[in-house]
């Protein structure tokens, strides 16, 4: 029997390290995603699993090649990007983008060069 998709859209840490892999080299075996890994690699029951659960959250399909599995990502990283930072900026930052501007600033993790980068984007897409 099929286990229904799951309502947890939330990725583990090796779960976004999977389709992190399945983004940047595309289709891949189990077996070549544990060549990903540096050592001490996980273990390919592991690997085999949370590939299976991002399948049933809906990001990553397959295809059966010689009879095995060969996994691809569904979801698209920009969208999950996107996603990802929404969450983050509401979960850590109260809703607020300029806090996370600050904090980047705090941290010196982006230079004025880059700030003024952005404030450059900004005008551009207010003049449209």
């Amino acid at each position: 029997m099929a286990r229904p998709k799951s309502n947890d859209k939330h990725l583990s840490e090796r779960e976004a390290q999977l389709m992190s892999l399945l983004w940047n080299r595309g289709p891949l075996f189990v077996r070549e995603m544990l060549e990903c890994f540096p050592e001490p690699r996980p273990h390919f029951n592991t690997v085999s699993t949370t590939v299976r659960n991002l399948e049933e959250k809906g990001y990553v399909g397959h295809e059966v090649v010689g009879g095995s599995y060969k996994y691809h990502a569904i979801a698209c990283a920009d969208d999950f990007a996107k996603r990802s930072l929404g969450q983050i900026v509401r979960n850590y930052f109260s809703n607020s983008y300029a806090k996370v501007v600050s904090a980047l600033v705090e941290e010196e993790k982006i230079s004025v060069d880059e700030l003024q980068e952005i404030i450059d984007m900004i005008n551009k897409q207010n003049r449209k």
